[in-house]
């Protein structure tokens, strides 16, 4: 494929998808690891995300094992690591943290910032000295709309391609608004379940175990106080609000086995992914010329950031490694429905990226690869304090 064919592809046809099966890489059957969310009601154990979804014309109970939120993180690191490498040229803009003295923070980026352009990190640091939203390069961010989208694609085009919305802008919230392009999930098919009577809703039919023996031997029955302090055996040394605890909620002593339904097996994994044509022709960038050559850009870089994805693997989280299971082809999708095999490895990804970009540039855009921030200083202390915090033990949020 070439950037002429995939510009005639976006601007005539519906989208390019593709149903990916993948396997545990211990092989089918292995128990893997989907994330857990809170449960329901005070208390309630940590869960996965289970639903029934039409699976071959039958009701089929499935797991969320990596979400449409956390797809686009990934394909965005998949991305950041092709500009660090200056395979590709991709516009971003990066915070330098480096010599503020925080501890294992050097660079955050509009790539792994969770909201992207319009997050609060970048929002909060300046270009050149000047609050960043109150920078020329903000105010035209904080102006861009669907239907001029040409400062975004310039500064960090990522996100038109996985959405993003200026919430703190003009309106109370009413602020630049950007739909996704870009879909990619992954789920687990015919995941053996049980009935959860006490919340209502389905639990794995999987069992996760736990314990620990001490090694030094505290036994359970051992009083000691934690409070501000520390701990101590005596309620004053151990500070202000002191409580009287057990030696586990120390981190001393053994803990008692314990069974969780969590974990899960199933037939086999799929990842969907689907780059909308029809979401990306909503995007203008005021004149035909630079419609077509934008939009073909946002979709060779969607194309790019499954094919680097592909290339690191789907390593997702412990004890959820997953392999593919063969090697299923890109689809072309019709506006009839109908659908053709393309083909695309990774390498003709990633000249076709770079032919979009330089077609880009041809059409009159003018990026800026790395617009470079500086945290702004109450910034840097606010994450100061935080850290201080947690050094102490008093964390709040994260511990918690």
């Amino acid at each position: 494929m070439d950037v002429s064919t995939l510009g005639s592809l976006v601007e005539n046809d519906a989208a390019l998808r593709r149903r990916q099966r993948l396997q545990p890489v211990g092989g089918p059957g292995e128990k893997i690891f989907p994330p857990t969310y809170p449960g329901e009601g005070q208390n309630a154990p940590p869960r996965h995300v289970f639903e029934v979804r039409r699976v071959d014309g039958q009701d089929v109970w499935c797991a969320l094992v990596d979400s449409v939120q956390s797809q686009a993180n990934r394909l965005e690191e998949s991305l950041l690591s092709v500009a660090r490498s200056g395979a590709a040229r991709i516009p971003h803009v990066a915070v330098d943290f480096r010599g503020s003295g925080l501890i294992g923070i050097a660079e955050i980026t509009s790539l792994d910032a969770p909201h992207r352009i319009y997050d609060a990190i970048l929002r909060d640091s300046a270009l050149d000295g000047t609050p960043f939203m109150q920078s020329d390069v903000g105010q035209a961010l904080a102006q861009a709309r669907p239907d001029d989208a040409t400062a975004i694609l310039e500064v960090s085009p990522t996100a038109l391609l996985f959405g993003a919305w200026h919430s703190t802008g003009t309106g109370g919230g009413l602020g630049a608004k950007f739909a996704r392009c870009l879909i990619s999930e992954i789920s687990a098919v015919n995941v053996p379940v049980e009935d959860d009577r006490r919340s209502g809703g389905p639990q794995s039919a999987a069992r996760r175990t736990g314990s620990r023996m001490d090694p030094l031997g505290v036994l359970r029955k051992v009083e000691v106080y934690k409070g501000e302090a520390g701990w101590d055996f005596e309620e004053r040394a151990a500070g202000r609000g002191a409580k009287k605890v057990r030696p586990s909620e120390i981190n001393h002593g053994n803990i008692a086995p314990s069974v969780q339904p969590l974990g899960i097996t199933c037939d086999y994994l799929e990842h969907t992914f689907v780059l909308s044509f029809a979401a990306l022709r909503r995007l203008r960038f005021g004149s035909e010329t630079k419609n077509s050559a934008a939009r073909t850009l946002l979709a060779a870089l969607g194309l790019l950031a499954l094919a680097e994805q592909d290339a690191r693997g789907y390593a997702l989280r412990s004890r959820c490694d997953l392999i593919c299971d063969g090697r299923s082809p890109l689809e072309l999708v019709h506006p009839d429905g109908s659908a053709e095999r393309v083909d695309l490895d990774h390498d003709g990804a990633l000249t076709l990226y770079q032919a979009a970009y330089r077609n880009a540039e041809a059409a009159g855009f003018t990026f800026r690869e790395a617009v470079r921030l500086a945290p702004q200083p109450k910034l840097v202390q606010l994450v100061q304090r935080s850290q201080q915090l947690a050094l102490a033990g008093e964390g709040g949020e994260v511990q918690e």
